[in-house]
């Protein structure tokens, strides 16, 4: 069920390690996890500002929060955001260019 709430959330990723760990491959369109004590409820539009590392540009992209995960055990408490719109296909190419192999790594995810 998506809701009216909107919130803006600003992303900078710095290097790759971090950028493999908040990547979501298996989201359609791709998407990110945004550790976060906010509280959202699936469906809700968020649009991000997201930085990619030594790129000077922030894009501003619209998403939809598809995974939620609460504190606790080995989890990160956070929001897993779909990339949606007219940028959708060219933020995940950009992350995926970044990522090269590490997308099919074993390495532990904030999601997976």
């Amino acid at each position: 069920m998506t809701t009216d709430r909107k919130a803006i959330v600003s992303l900078t990723i710095t290097d790759r390690g971090a950028l493999q760990a908040a990547y979501m491959p298996f989201v359609e369109g791709g998407g990110v996890f945004v550790p976060t004590t906010q509280q959202y409820n699936l469906g809700d539009s968020v649009f991000v500002l997201f930085g990619l590392m030594e790129d000077s540009e922030r894009w501003p992209v619209p998403a939809q929060v598809c995974w939620i995960s609460s504190a606790g055990g080995n989890s990160v408490p956070g929001v897993g955001l779909k990339f949606v719109g007219e940028k959708a296909a060219e933020v995940q190419r950009t992350i995926e260019d970044h990522l090269g192999g590490l997308i099919n790594s074993d390495r532990k995810t904030n999601t997976m």
